[in-house]
């Protein structure tokens, strides 16, 4: 039996074949995944509205993965969401940058997504693209 915070055999088993600047995408409930995340692994945790969440499933991949580098959606508002705040605690050492609605469908779509997860989060534009960085 693991005794690892992710349990997941979907999730650990891309993860084990991931190495340094590979990606993968957390989404919203609200994200394309299918059409969307090109041929990474889809893994479809929601479960019901807000369950999990976008930023516990990233508080579960950080106990097993180092990232370094994250990438957000920003709304055509500009006006940044308040989960971007979230996102920048959980990964104080991570670099972020910010990619417009299609320019970020289409980084989601590139051959380093290795896998894309689907999560129950309700609040919008709580995407984020995450390079894996080394151990």
């Amino acid at each position: 039996m693991l005794t690892t915070k992710l349990i997941n055999p979907e999730i650990m088993t891309v993860l084990a074949k991931c190495g340094h600047g590979d990606k993968i995408l957390i989404s919203d409930a609200n994200y394309p995944l299918n059409s969307k995340s090109g041929d990474a692994k889809k893994v479809y945790l929601a479960l019901e509205k807000d369950c999990p969440t976008v930023t516990k499933v990233l508080e579960v991949l950080k106990s097993v993965v180092n990232f370094e580098k994250a990438e957000l959606m920003m709304p055509n508002s500009d006006k940044e969401p308040e989960i971007f705040e979230e996102f920048r605690k959980l990964l104080p050492e991570s670099e972020f940058a910010t990619l417009g609605r299609y320019e970020y469908y289409d980084a989601c779509c590139e051959s380093e997504v290795k896998l894309a997860i689907l999560s129950g989060e309700s609040r919008t534009f709580a995407n984020i693209l995450l390079t894996i960085g080394v151990a």
